[in-house]
């Protein structure tokens, strides 16, 4: 018979693994009121048997990352894997599963092998001075990820971090990660760096590299498309540079998924920026599919002949298997919800800066322009039933906006995956567009754009700075409403900005390609699109659309600057990063100071006055080298930015 001291002890391992098995949060259901649908940890930790692998079976096989933070807390990310494959089983998506569930009977028969990984956060990057430490187990489940939330943690504050396989010197790369300011804190500077539209065939990611190696923002926000879902050829061929994305194929199940975000995560420099930030990312489309809408897709619909066309896979399913693989493999923090398809919430950065992110794309919206029927979305994109988020998150937007400006936060921020501003593109490249708008943007929404803006308007909520993707271009403009049919509101006036309500800042791709020409198309031919476009558009005042590149974003409690950088070349890997333009907006002003941008950039097209011949395009080609301590500036001689 045992003792009592003996039982006591057993009881302790006991709790000690199950601890260590729910401290990885990718076991876990997305929903925190819906616990049913995640793992059900006592069948894995049943099922699992008491040998472990052998530590040097293990590796760290694509870094670390940190993301979602609050004050207290941020999300850590590895993987601990016996191979840099993934995972093959699609099982946990099939059969009576609940929507987007973690768990079915077949897949609990999985691996028998469980992985336990300790970690610890430190103050100091020897980590001498640890501030919190854990335990948690990863197996074939979830594609050997873990998920981490540390606790505990001060406000504002850089900490390091590390994995390492239990009972070895098998250890992940060191992280650095910072915490968020209390909501009620008095900060000085918040700085953000904005991203988009990341695809591997088109070339390397060498602009997060920059960022990461100038090291002069706080957090990253990655406004979608973090990966793409073609097979080579389809869209981009990484051939001749040694970029093929994996699996060669379009992308369907689970695997599919989690092998494809696997790829990505080999890219050097996107490894640095997730192991150097503290990461908010959100997804655009193409984390599932082109041009998704709550019920379809560019490329697949529900429909019988689309279903036997493309795999033989429903819209619903492909979309489930997409966002198991994203929520596994991003350091993402799981929102409290009633429903696991939400990704959509805010960050109090201090009493400067809300940062509301929407989900414009997966989750309720109404049909977008599927291609072939961009007539008929023109003919109903006034309709008011349409929505770009669905009722209830439009009606959380609109609430966290005036609970935002009630609380006296400085600054708001909307990351929007799409482009807010009304945009004609009617003779962009020089040939009338049979469609002047983008209908797979706010354009396609008008009723959703007017209510949005008129909420700003009734409320008198001011200082809102839009950012955005997607588009692969880069845009600035005052933040207004064209037409606005409101009889105590300021007519907009593109010389002033009079009757704005803020900016929109919109950036341009990693590495995804222009819409407005070839790879081989001269800058010249770029630049005679901006000027068109800043001509013929009022509100919009910068466009450029030649250089794939990104925007750091510096909050004070008086000014919001916004720089933007082109990288010149990206078919191959290298440190260099031009300057193309900066911009400002003053707290209560609601506009682009004027003149814009200082009515001088190095590219594309600026307004001064109103007028897109009085502003100056300098093309210096001054170029930076991020990877020299400080920089090294040089001239460059770059004639094509995709060489």
């Amino acid at each position: 018979m045992l003792s009592n001291s003996s039982i006591f002890v057993l009881l302790s391992l006991a709790a000690d693994v199950c601890a260590s098995w729910s401290g990885n949060l990718n076991f876990g259901s997305p929903s925190h009121i819906h616990p049913a649908l995640g793992i059900a940890l006592p069948k894995v930790v049943k099922r699992n048997a008491p040998d472990h692998y052998d530590p040097a079976q293990l590796n760290f096989t694509h870094g670390v990352a940190s993301g979602d933070p609050l004050a207290d807390s941020v999300i850590l990310w590895t993987r601990a894997s016996p191979t840099m494959d993934d995972d093959p089983s699609n099982i946990t998506v099939t059969e009576d599963v609940p929507l987007y569930s973690h768990e079915t009977k077949q897949y609990v028969l999985g691996s028998k092998s469980p992985i336990c990984v300790d970690w610890k956060v430190a103050k100091d990057d020897k980590l001498r001075k640890i501030a919190t430490k854990g335990q948690a187990y990863t197996s074939s489940d979830i594609d050997y990820t873990i998920k981490v939330n540390a606790r505990g943690l001060e406000p504002f504050t850089t900490y390091y971090y590390q994995f390492n396989v239990c009972h070895s010197n098998i250890t992940s790369p060191i992280g650095r990660t910072k915490t968020a300011p209390g909501e009620n804190d008095d900060v000085s500077q918040v700085n953000l760096a904005v991203f988009s539209c990341s695809n591997f065939p088109f070339g390397y990611f060498n602009t997060i590299g920059n960022s990461a190696r100038r090291d002069m923002v706080d957090y990253v926000v990655h406004l979608g498309d973090y990966i793409y879902e073609y097979a080579n050829g389809d869209y981009g061929d990484g051939t001749d540079i040694g970029r093929i994305a994996q699996p060669d194929k379009t992308l369907f199940t689970l695997y599919d998924y989690r092998r494809r975000l696997a790829t990505y995560r080999t890219d050097l420099d996107m490894l640095l920026s997730h192991q150097k930030f503290a990461w908010i990312p959100t997804w655009d489309d193409h984390e599932v599919a082109d041009n998704t809408w709550m019920a379809g897709e560019a490329d697949l619909q529900n429909t019988e002949d689309s279903f036997n066309e493309n795999g033989g896979i429903s819209v619903d399913q492909r979309k489930m298997n997409a966002v198991r693989a994203y929520f596994e493999w991003m350091p993402i923090r799981q929102v409290e919800m009633d429903d696991n398809l939400r990704i959509w919430r805010t960050f109090k950065l201090g009493k400067l800066v809300d940062l509301i992110m929407l989900d414009t794309r997966q989750y309720e919206r109404s049909v977008t322009d599927l291609y072939f029927n961009t007539h008929y979305i023109s003919e109903i994109k006034e309709d008011a039933g349409r929505s770009l988020m669905g009722a209830r998150q439009e009606g959380w937007f609109y609430d966290e906006l005036t609970k935002s400006h009630d609380r006296g936060a400085t600054w708001r921020i909307i990351g929007s995956q799409i482009v807010f501003s009304q945009i004609d593109e009617s003779f962009a490249d020089g040939v009338r567009a049979a469609q002047p708008f983008n209908l797979d943007a706010w354009n396609g929404y008008e009723s959703n754009r007017n209510r949005t803006l008129e909420h700003l308007y009734r409320g008198n909520i001011s200082n809102n700075i839009m950012i955005a993707g997607d588009s692969h271009v880069n845009w600035v403009s005052d933040l207004t409403w064209l037409g606005n049919p409101l009889s105590d509101s300021v007519p907009y006036n593109e010389v002033t900005g009079a009757g704005s309500l803020g900016a929109e800042f919109a950036g341009t791709a990693i590495s995804s390609p222009t819409p407005y020409g070839g790879p081989n198309a001269p800058i010249s031919h770029f630049n005679g699109v901006a000027e068109w476009l800043v001509k013929h558009n009022p509100e919009l005042q910068w466009q450029e659309s030649y250089y794939r590149g990104y925007f750091e974003m510096y909050f004070t409690p008086q000014w919001c600057n916004a720089s933007f950088f082109g990288a010149p070349m990206i078919k191959y890997r290298n440190p260099y990063e031009i300057p193309l333009a900066n911009f400002s907006v003053k707290a209560g002003e609601n506009r682009l100071q004027r003149p814009v941008g200082k009515g001088k950039v190095e590219d594309g097209a600026i307004k001064v006055d109103g007028d897109v011949h009085k502003g100056i395009v300098t093309g210096s080609n001054m170029t930076n080298d991020t990877s020299v301590p400080g920089g090294r500036w040089f001239v460059g001689h770059f004639y094509n930015n995709m060489e």
